[in-house]
């Protein structure tokens, strides 16, 4: 049962009130040739999104670009919607990827670098309308964007329309987020539970690759990190560090969690001290709850956050990633299997490379990953990248890669320094034929 955070009451403007619509409304505004953007994650406006099909009649050509796409919504998985609608995704997700298996031509990909996502687009061409979420309006006539504001503020001031799905479950939140009911166009009013990420225990591997990972990790130091098994297995691992600070492209509870375990303080950070930094949360209720009026946590917008040249201004960086693959020579498959699309790019090259180059030479990215695949009969260390591959992190950018095996640590290493390294960490039952691959390869 969703609990309603307790805020005190607002006198309802004229202007709010005559803003107000519903959601077949707000999916009515759309027309054919726009191009929709809406936010992603916690911040998706699930109550218009499951009523743009009923735009599909009138409206030809329509794109709505998106991220993570947390449900299957009718106007990108009917078959008939093809022609109608077409999601643009900067990062697949389970629907997405069924959309694109199944054939139905509604889905495509954005590449793209997360910083520059919303500015790229911006320039390739200018919004129609964005769909968001956001608290109800305080006293002022202030709402909050609350859980996200990666890519969403740019775009909203940028669009010709602007429609908010409030939403009284929503944190109010503090940074970037906040915006007067002035800026907005249309409302539409929606409770409903905020979208939730279950945080998984961490298995054996993954509790082996995290306390590899934590080994790299030194007091004082400012992380980044996701979502998943080895993020919470880091989480796990680092309950003995000290001083730690937050500079993250995405907020989760296992930063919640070491807070309130007095590791991570923010205090040694060199780059807004004594603040949680992000672009946009997702987690749990306990997370939401946490966020709620807190002074502790700043949401910025993705382009500063994820700018690998604001990224360099932080103390002892540590990015910690995760990927798919990754071949002898240090070149990082992240997000397609072969030249079929399966999540995105995001924001590893930003915070890796933002890392690696921190100012003060201490910086470190990781890239981690199970040594195996397909219950241990593929190895995630290839001799090469498969064709069509896309490389998400230049092998050159390629700093430290984890497994349940150790740490290969690639900086400023030769081919063949490289070859022995990351065969060091691959599982033993494919170690010599990597080694007789390279040597073929020439590169041993």
């Amino acid at each position: 049962m969703t609990t309603t955070l307790e805020r005190p009451a607002v006198t309802r403007k004229s202007s709010y009130a005559e803003k107000l619509i519903t959601a077949e409304e707000a999916a009515a505004r759309i027309k054919s040739g726009d191009d929709v953007i809406v936010a992603q994650c916690a911040s998706e406006p699930q109550g218009c999104m499951s009523k743009f099909h009923t735009a599909a009649p009138r409206v030809k050509d329509a794109r709505v670009f998106s991220v993570l796409t947390l449900k299957p919504y009718d106007f990108y998985m009917r078959p008939e919607m093809k022609g109608h609608f077409e999601l643009a995704s900067w990062f697949h997700a389970a629907g997405s990827r069924q959309a694109l298996a199944a054939g139905a031509g509604t889905v495509t990909y954005v590449p793209n670098m997360l910083h520059r996502a919303a500015t790229d687009r911006i320039q390739a061409r200018k919004p129609d309308i964005f769909f968001g979420t956001c608290t109800p309006p305080d006293a002022k006539g202030f709402v909050s964007l609350s859980l996200g504001i990666t890519y969403e503020k740019d775009i909203l001031e940028a669009a010709d329309t602007v429609i908010l799905e409030v939403n009284r479950n929503l944190p109010r939140t503090f940074g970037d987020t906040h915006l007067h009911i002035s800026d907005v166009d249309w409302f539409v009013e929606h409770d409903q539970e905020v979208p939730a990420l279950p945080s998984p225990n961490p298995d054996e591997i993954e509790t082996t690759i995290g306390n590899y990972i934590a080994e790299l990790v030194e007091d004082g130091s400012t992380i980044q990190l996701g979502i998943g098994g080895i993020p919470n297995a880091c989480a796990l691992a680092f309950k003995g560090k000290k001083d730690l600070g937050v500079h993250t492209e995405m907020m989760v509870d296992s930063m919640m969690q070491l807070y309130e375990a007095g590791v991570i303080t923010n205090k040694r950070k060199a780059l807004l001290k004594d603040k949680f930094v992000c672009t946009f949360a997702m987690g749990s209720r306990k997370l939401y709850d946490w966020l709620h009026d807190n002074p502790a946590v700043e949401f910025r917008r993705g382009s500063w956050v994820n700018d690998p040249a604001v990224i360099r201004q932080n103390s002892r960086m540590v990015s910690i990633n995760t990927c798919l693959t990754v071949d002898l020579t240090g070149q990082v498959a992240s997000e397609s299997i072969g030249p079929v699309q399966y999540s995105g790019t995001g924001g590893q090259t930003d915070t890796a490379v933002g890392a690696k180059e921190a100012y003060d030479g201490l910086g470190k990215s990781v890239i981690a990953c199970r040594s195996t695949a397909k219950k241990g009969t593929v190895s995630c260390i290839v001799p090469t990248l498969a064709p069509g591959t896309a490389v998400t992190l230049h092998r050159a950018n390629t700093d430290n890669v984890v497994t349940e095996f150790g740490i290969a640590r690639l900086r400023g290493r030769t081919v063949r320094e490289r070859a022995n390294a990351l065969i060091g960490v691959a599982h033993p039952d494919f170690r010599a034929e990597l080694r007789a691959q390279a040597e073929k390869l020439g590169y041993l």
